[in-house]
């Protein structure tokens, strides 16, 4: 039998999205008083990104800036001239060093004249990015996909197309102010707490006000889609899966039942602890799929892959992707003891303990 408290509280934990639409290209939603939410066109099957800008006395603080590209300057531009018109930027927070978040922060840092904020770790990752195309990098990132089983032919094509799209950035600042995690920031009358995990990057910036139950959430949670998480060549062995799972576990722990949470692509939503459940609750099965495939003979990543993603048509920029993140799945079944890596001809096969 359920008790009213058990109704109640399962109401509250329910996942709910105030918001059936997003915003147009060139509209700007109000979220709460001071909080503004833009969404941007990318030119990949994640075909949007979410920027927020927040009252910062006589300025605004941006959180995030959108994908390296003309189309988004324009973006950027014809909100600038429209709705945004009475908009000064005064501060910009990138959340972490992927291309769809830091890539305009060199034009936004300019046209405003404003401060750029970052985990170190973050801006540093960003600056490796800018130069990741040398040779060497590139000869380690070929071993590294001939090691889990990739061909030639196949790593030829993800070592082209599909790594393109880290480098579509202006140019970064060459200074930034460091966040970290504990820090508070206030921004306007708010006080943020900033929280960072890892996982999908190595140390993303949420930021979290306790008055407002306001959570900017960046690509950890997301409402509707699963963040990717990968391993590559520059740390083959990282566990980032288990960094992941470690952060989601924190958030739960940390934050109560009924913030907003304003993500990085999709819609605001409440229900912070169901959706986290049901991320965990996926690489979970993930997992198992992966323990099932390599119980009778070992497997390569290469062949895993389509164990894990039998539901996807994937094209060389999603292969990557996949790629990666079975190589985190893997290599988080290591660290808990559920897969033995064996090593045949300089190739990781793996089986189940």
């Amino acid at each position: 039998m359920h008790s009213k408290t058990d109704t109640v509280q399962s109401s509250v934990e329910a996942l709910r999205y105030p918001w059936e639409n997003h915003p147009g290209p060139d509209e700007v939603v109000e979220v709460m008083p001071g909080v503004l939410w833009v969404r941007l066109k990318l030119p990949f099957r994640l075909n949007h990104v979410n920027i927020y800008l927040l009252a910062d006395g006589d300025g605004w603080t941006m959180v995030d800036s959108g994908f390296g590209n003309e189309e988004s300057i324009a973006a950027w531009t014809t909100l600038f001239e429209g709705p945004l018109k009475h908009v000064k930027i005064s501060r910009l927070i990138v959340t972490h060093s992927h291309p769809d978040h830091v890539g305009l922060a060199g034009w936004i840092v300019e046209r405003f004249n404003c401060a750029l904020y970052m985990s170190q770790v973050e801006y540093l990752q960003s600056v490796y990015h800018q130069n990741r195309g040398t040779e060497e990098r590139k000869m380690a990132q070929r071993l590294f996909f001939r090691r889990h089983g990739m061909d030639e032919d196949l790593t030829d094509k993800l070592l082209g197309r599909g790594q393109d799209y880290l480098k579509r950035v202006s140019i970064l600042p060459p200074s930034y102010h460091r966040i970290s995690h504990g820090d508070e920031i206030s921004i306007g009358a708010r006080r943020f707490k900033v929280i960072t995990g890892g996982g999908h990057a190595l140390d993303q910036v949420m930021l979290y006000c306790a008055a407002d139950k306001l959570f900017l959430s960046a690509d950890q949670v997301l409402s509707k889609i699963s963040p990717n998480v990968s391993v590559w060549a520059v740390e083959p062995d990282q566990n980032s899966l288990g960094e992941y799972l470690a952060s989601l576990a924190s958030l739960t722990t940390t934050l109560p039942y009924d913030v907003i949470v304003l993500p990085g692509h999709g819609v605001p939503f409440f229900g912070l602890k169901t959706r986290i459940k049901q991320l965990a609750d996926h690489h979970e099965e993930r997992c198992g799929l992966i323990a099932d495939a390599c119980r009778e003979t070992p497997k390569t990543s290469k062949e895993l892959v389509p164990v894990v993603f039998h539901k996807h048509v994937l094209d060389v920029h999603q292969m990557g992707f996949a790629a990666g993140e079975l190589i985190a799945h893997v290599n988080y079944m290591l660290v808990e003891g559920r897969l033995k890596a064996e090593e045949v001809d300089g190739v990781l096969h793996f089986r189940t303990t």
